[in-house]
């Protein structure tokens, strides 16, 4: 894949750099689909994706491996058709599973040169960070992107220090139980959007126990997963990038 015009932005240091690494993106959805798309254009070289769901046409609106023609298909299989249409060179390893935390023993974190925490549930969140941290792999976990608005609004901190987003809240407390107290997020400081009304079908079972879908729009998720990709890429190669920026 040409990454001339790369290049010409990071150095051509740095595109070798992103050549030889290994990412691995956990959740394929709004967020970690757009995160997927901007580190194959990037020329990162390796890339694990984990997702166990299929696409439905709920996703339609916003994902950006669901189309049409891939309705109803294993979104890493989706992925790996969207990708095959922009890179024959990237090499893909596609895992088509749910991550559970007694699963997350069958990964070896230590074989990635970074990892990305894309999905919603806040158990399996946990145990992908706190593997992260034992074998020292860098991580960058995604906060809530449903029920929001603004894209603007989405800041890359330590979840230390986050406010607002009900789910850095409860994933920053789980965290400090174990020890844990930095870990790099992206999250908005935008206060949740009420949907106007539960999709029919939603409605008939509101108990508290369901949880009802959160509302979505096409230019939330992506945002927050192009900020992810950056800062996956300006992370790898730092060093480079600084390299090329004193000699210009």
């Amino acid at each position: 894949m040409n990454t001339e015009r790369t290049s010409m932005l990071i150095g051509k240091a740095g595109t070798d750099k992103l050549k030889s690494c290994h990412v691995a993106v956990f959740g394929l959805g709004g967020v970690g689909g757009h995160t997927v798309e901007a580190l194959v254009r990037s020329g990162v070289g390796e890339l694990t994706l984990i997702d166990g769901d299929t696409v439905a046409e709920s996703n339609l609106n916003r994902q950006i491996f669901a189309t049409r023609s891939t309705v109803g298909m294993n979104k890493t299989e989706a992925a790996e058709l969207r990708i095959r249409e922009i890179s024959d060179e990237c090499v893909l390893h596609l895992r088509q599973e749910f991550v559970l935390p007694e699963s997350i023993a069958e990964f070896d974190f230590s074989e990635y040169d970074y990892v990305v925490d894309a999905i919603d549930t806040v158990s399996a969140k946990l145990a992908i960070i706190k593997a992260c941290h034992e074998t020292g792999t860098p991580v960058i976990s995604a906060m809530g992107a449903g029920n929001k608005l603004d894209p603007t609004r989405f800041e890359v901190a330590d979840i230390s220090k986050t406010t607002v987003c009900p789910l850095a809240a409860v994933v920053r407390r789980e965290l400090r139980k174990v020890g844990i107290n930095h870990l790099k997020v992206v999250y908005s400081k935008e206060e949740r959007v009420k949907p106007e009304y539960i999709p029919e079908g939603e409605a008939q079972d509101s108990s508290p126990s369901k949880k009802i879908p959160p509302a979505s729009c096409a230019f939330v998720p992506s945002v927050s997963g192009l900020i992810i990709a950056g800062e996956v890429i300006k992370d790898l190669c730092k060093n480079e990038i600084e390299e090329s920026l004193k000699n210009r």
